[in-house]
């Protein structure tokens, strides 16, 4: 394994198990009465609305039309290159008292006052009740995949680590999700596909370090399981710090070099990573020692031959 840095002593994680933890649990708690209570901003792709597709005779200034839409008064515009750097694709929520064609109509004047060769190549109507079937598919996939890590890491490891392992992850999904509630910011399918891949990082971080905790119980004799722990961590670090390091500074360009279209995807993996590594770390592994684990679970017995039987 590359190694950034050796570490000889062990850092005391579990030192501040309880503190991690109760910290956790209030993140989770807030995240969850945010959503109850705010809920998601969804965008276009779940509530729907109109999506139109513009064409222009040169690269598209797709900055400028945004800003250009925002001061005719559609703030709630999403405008992003569909396909090459001439195409636009504006998606428009649902207008009370409007129907799509006269938004559309309105909408193509205001981008003809802002280029005067912009074409309009089509208009679709996405309708509420397929915003709603979008929606409740993503909660399906998210709902699956968890079910799915459960029972992975109940084959590769045991159950205490599964549960240890999906509060981690939980805990992942629900702070990024309160943030999104909290500043209200839009949900679109990318910033679900952003948790989606939240779910998938944290998992791999997770298994890197309950596979080093594994290797500690079968191969020492020591009984404190915090200390076993603590060094399973600690030699891991190194690796942990590579992986998100080098993960978070690619996702920061996306961040900030992406423009708007990546802009949530970017922003929803960034938060992800942080409590990702996080969570792995100090939250995973207390939950799987207060369950009870121990080296006994990890030592197959020896079976003693019968008294008189031939070994």
């Amino acid at each position: 394994m590359i190694e950034l840095f050796h570490i000889k002593r062990d850092i005391p994680f579990m030192r501040y198990a309880r503190s991690t933890i109760y910290l956790s649990v209030l993140f989770i708690v807030a995240s969850i009465a945010l959503l109850a209570t705010k809920g998601l901003n969804l965008g276009v792709d779940f509530t729907g609305g109109t999506v139109m597709e513009v064409s222009y005779p040169k690269p598209a200034d797709v900055a400028g039309i945004r800003a250009h839409l925002t001061k005719a008064g559609y703030s709630d515009v999403s405008a992003q290159n569909f396909g090459t750097s001439r195409d636009v694709l504006v998606r428009l929520p649902v207008k009370a008292g409007v129907t799509s064609a006269q938004l559309s109509e309105k909408v193509m004047v205001a981008l003809k006052q802002h280029d005067a060769t912009v074409l309009l190549k089509r208009v679709e109507f996405v309708g509420p009740q397929v915003g709603n079937e979008l929606f409740e598919d993503g909660a399906l996939a998210l709902l699956v995949v968890s079910i799915g890590i459960v029972l992975y890491l109940a084959l590769r490891f045991e159950w205490r680590f599964a549960l240890g392992a999906i509060f981690a992850t939980a805990h992942d999904v629900f702070i990024v999700l309160g943030v999104w509630s909290l500043f209200q910011l839009d949900f679109s399918l990318t910033v679900l596909a952003a948790v989606l891949a939240v779910l998938g990082y944290s998992v791999n971080d997770t298994v890197v370090v309950f596979d080093r905790i594994r290797e500690n119980f079968k191969k020492t004799r020591a009984t404190d399981v915090a200390a076993i722990m603590d060094n399973a961590k600690t030699a891991t670090l190194s690796r942990t710090i590579i992986t998100s390091g080098t993960t978070q500074l690619m996702v920061l360009s996306m961040l900030l070099l992406g423009g708007e279209v990546l802009y949530g995807f970017a922003l929803a993996l960034t938060i992800g990573i942080v409590v990702g590594t996080y969570s792995s770390v100090l939250v995973a592994s207390p939950i799987v020692m207060w369950l009870g684990v121990s080296r006994e679970d990890f030592i197959k017995p020896v079976v003693k031959p019968e008294s008189g039987a031939m070994v």
